[in-house]
């Protein structure tokens, strides 16, 4: 079993880990339901399924 030949300071683990940060996820405005969604993602509104301003999905059509 692989084990480290010295004990690695707190120091230099926190030097490994100052690169994971959280970040906020840009979030987007549908330009015709004024919905706020994530970039590159379909967002269901009212029964409907949007992406980039066009209806994708209707519920309602789909039901009957």
């Amino acid at each position: 079993m692989a084990h480290p030949k010295r004990k690695i300071s707190k120091t230099r683990r926190d030097k490994r880990r100052t690169h994971y940060k959280a970040v906020a996820p840009q979030v987007a405005i549908d330009p015709t339901t004024g919905e706020a969604h994530l970039y590159h993602r379909a967002h269901w509104h009212e029964g409907k399924l949007y992406y980039r301003g066009q209806v994708i999905i209707d519920a309602q059509e789909t039901e009957a």
